[in-house]
């Protein structure tokens, strides 16, 4: 992946479409959507739990590109489960569970499920990855260190798991509720350069705490595998328009971390408990509340920050285009509501049946609904 080019891995559920109960299918749906017609570099593969399945698109370039992969990796989903009496739902955390996963059928996952125990046992959290392209991972681990102030503003907007076992937990992200519980989760420590993260992860393998590199929970890393920054704060997105929405900021706010070093600007570190407080009430309250401001370390409104978001990453939209389409996707969230807002308006019309109808991909091309684009 060249610098500041993007990239998605989207991570959904299975589910019994009469129930909304998940269903262990993942190795059947992903057999079958990975031979479906996918664009080129797009793959589909399986996730923690056999209840879910995660579409990842190709390198991409512009936000068309990236819609265009967006959409056929979840027709390509949908179409598979399908064929197995079975719908794909794109929720953060599952409206019904399946009453206690089985522990997973592949061996790296079966071993994170004996070493957590109890903790991964009812851990089917889905979320939304972007990659972008950075030079290097000393690059990379610099440009993380001035995306934490920002992080939980993203998270702010993606909240997409308000239910667990339909209940209502008040949050609107369970799904970082429950990451929470394990060690590596969070915003990730302030360090000077890739050995220093190495180091520090290797620190957390020798302690018995992660399995290896690639299984820490850090909101924004260097990627494990690829030449690029990872997110992970987001819950997966209900909407194409809202996982677009992510990668547009993302790439501006590494963009914008890269204009900041080239001019020999390093990034301040934010104090580890007021981080976890910011990350708290976005997780909590989403947009319909009070956020904490990582610079001046006291609550705002959740709104305000986004407003402060897009005026930090201005140029950056602007210089890549992406200025209006940025606006009028944060348009689109302001006047629908979070994917936790509308799920739970779903839940008050016609209880959690609807929620589930609400959030399952659809197949045919140009279908819209909350699942899909609304261009």
């Amino acid at each position: 992946m060249s610098a500041e080019t993007m990239g998605v891995e989207e991570e959904f559920l299975l589910a019994d479409p009469g129930s909304g109960a998940t269903v262990p299918l993942a190795e059947k749906v992903v057999a079958r959507a990975s031979a479906a017609d996918l664009p080129v570099g797009a793959t589909v593969q399986r996730e923690l739990r056999d209840t879910q399945v995660e579409a990842a698109t190709g390198v991409c370039r512009d936000a068309a590109e990236l819609r265009a992969y967006l959409a056929a990796g979840r027709r390509a989903v949908a179409a598979a489960a399908r064929d197995y009496g079975a719908v794909v739902v794109a929720s953060g955390s599952p409206v019904r569970g399946s009453g206690g996963a089985a522990p997973s059928s592949l061996a790296r996952f079966a071993a994170i499920d004996e070493m957590y125990g109890e903790v991964t046992r009812d851990y089917e959290a889905c979320g939304c990855h972007v990659h972008v392209g950075v030079a290097d991972r000393d690059t990379a681990v610099a440009v993380v260190n001035h995306l934490a102030r920002w992080l939980p503003t993203l998270l702010a907007l993606s909240v997409n798991s308000p239910f667990h076992r339909e209940r209502d937990t008040g949050y609107g992200s369970w799904r970082i509720v429950q990451q929470s519980r394990f060690p590596g989760s969070g915003l990730a420590p302030h360090l000077p350069d890739y050995a220093a993260y190495r180091a520090e992860i290797g620190r957390l393998v020798e302690c018995g705490v992660v399995a290896d590199e690639a299984q820490t929970f850090w909101f924004a890393r260097p990627s494990p595998r690829l030449p690029t920054v990872e997110f992970r704060v987001a819950d997966t997105a209900s909407t194409v328009d809202e996982a677009v929405l992510q990668a547009l900021l993302a790439r501006a706010l590494v963009r914008t971390a890269l204009a900041e070093l080239s001019r020999g600007r390093e990034a301040d570190p934010v104090p580890a408990q007021v981080a976890a407080a910011a990350v708290w009430n976005a997780a909590r309250y989403g947009l319909a509340g009070p956020g904490v401001h990582l610079g001046l370390y006291r609550r705002v409104p959740a709104t305000d920050l986004v407003a402060a978001l897009v005026e930090h990453v201005r140029d950056a939209l602007a210089g890549a285009g992406d200025l209006p389409e940025v606006h009028a996707l944060l348009d689109r969230v302001r006047s629908g509501g979070t994917g936790a807002d509308r799920q739970r308006r779903a839940a008050g019309l016609d209880g959690f049946p609807a929620v589930v109808t609400e959030l399952t991909l659809r197949d045919e091309t140009g279908a819209v609904g909350v699942t899909g684009s609304r261009d």
